[in-house]
């Protein structure tokens, strides 16, 4: 199975980068996660941002590999604990349909992205910044990986 995480933004923190490597790194080949980003386009004070969002939407769209399953990050989606996170997970592994994570760029996502997506999956009724998203994605995708296999990173 591979997942991949579609992001708008390319140029993050190097902290940002080595967090979402670690875990990354830790997911084994059935269950690979791959960084995809987009071009973040450019915003000032006088930018049309509902066409600079529509613009990101159709870049992530166009990304979608044929035949994904479309999960787009939503404040207002489904929340879920980690061992339900777990279980959707290795039913989609078990399936062998991959995944295409959507995260939006400072505003979030188009419209066009929520409507292609087959869940919209809510972190949190936090809002956090969009960089740290794809770390905190990275780590619960190991961490349930981690419920999967039965290993002790996960502890309840």
């Amino acid at each position: 199975m591979r997942i991949n995480l579609i992001t708008i933004g390319k140029r993050m923190p190097n902290w940002i980068n080595e967090g979402y490597q670690e875990y990354a790194k830790r997911l084994p080949h059935d269950y690979r996660l791959e960084l995809i980003e987009l071009e973040l386009n450019k915003r000032n004070k006088n930018a049309d941002l509902k066409r600079i969002i529509e613009r990101e939407g159709e870049q992530m769209l166009q990304a979608i590999p044929a035949g994904d399953y479309v999960m787009a990050l939503d404040v207002l989606g489904k929340q879920w604990q980690t061992p339900q996170l777990a279980a959707f997970l290795q039913q989609k592994h078990e399936m062998s349909q991959n995944i295409s994570l959507l995260i939006g760029g400072p505003e979030g996502l188009a419209p066009k992205c929520l409507t292609r997506a087959n869940l919209k999956w809510s972190l949190s009724e936090l809002t956090f910044p969009h960089p740290l998203v794809r770390v905190l994605i990275a780590e619960q995708l190991y961490r349930a990986w981690s419920i999967i296999q039965k290993h002790p990173y996960h502890r309840e």
